[in-house]
């Protein structure tokens, strides 16, 4: 198997992602092989490593594919949301996880302990997403919507937390009230507003 007639390279490229995601779930990241995601893909190993330098590799970018998709879909349903009721859009999701991207982030904590091959990757991955938080973080800050004095570093590290920890308590193992916490959210968040002048006083 080589290259699919008629397939162009990203169409490739999307093939074994979707297949990379398959086979770590039923397979785990140590009981999987690249000559097992190929056959997946249903293209050869060569092809596999014009794409992919590892097996490594190409689980980070199966998790970045995922995680990317999700938030393209919601910052293009609403480009002009609040910054607050998008971190609690995004944290609603995490208790209702079960998506492939869920399967892929526990294959690659477990195996990022004990493989630097995986822990590299994983590390710009993560450093990658605090980013993205970080800079949402201020842009609130610099449009009046949250507090000047949170540190956007502090709560990027609080949503990882949060993040990397639904997907190992999945809705199997543990459920819980959509409506509480959603509340629950909203309480974090509003914290992360700007005082009322109201609140500013009587701090004074």
């Amino acid at each position: 198997m080589g290259r699919i007639a008629g397939v162009t390279a990203a169409e490739t490229r999307a093939r074994l992602l979707r297949a990379a995601a398959d086979v770590f779930a039923q397979r785990g990241y140590d009981g999987t092989r690249v000559a097992d995601i190929a056959a997946a893909a249903g293209v050869s190993n060569g092809a596999l490593y014009a794409h992919f330098g590892s097996k490594a590799e190409l689980l980070v970018a199966a998790i970045r594919a995922h995680g990317r998709q999700l938030l393209a879909e919601l910052l293009a349903a609403d480009p002009d949301r609040p910054i607050k009721d998008l971190l609690v859009t995004v944290g609603r999701w995490l208790p209702r996880r079960g998506d492939a991207s869920c399967h892929l982030i526990v294959q690659a904590l477990v195996a990022a302990r004990r493989d630097q091959e995986v822990a590299r990757p994983m590390r710009d991955y993560l450093g990658e997403r605090a980013d993205w938080i970080a800079d949402l973080v201020r842009k609130g800050q610099d449009g009046g919507e949250l507090d000047p004095a949170v540190s956007p570093a502090a709560v990027a590290h609080f949503c990882l937390l949060l993040s990397m920890g639904s997907a190992l308590i999945t809705p199997e193992l543990h459920t819980v009230d959509d409506a509480e916490w959603t509340a629950l959210l909203t309480r974090i968040v509003t914290v992360l507003a700007v005082p009322s002048l109201a609140a500013q006083r009587e701090a004074l």
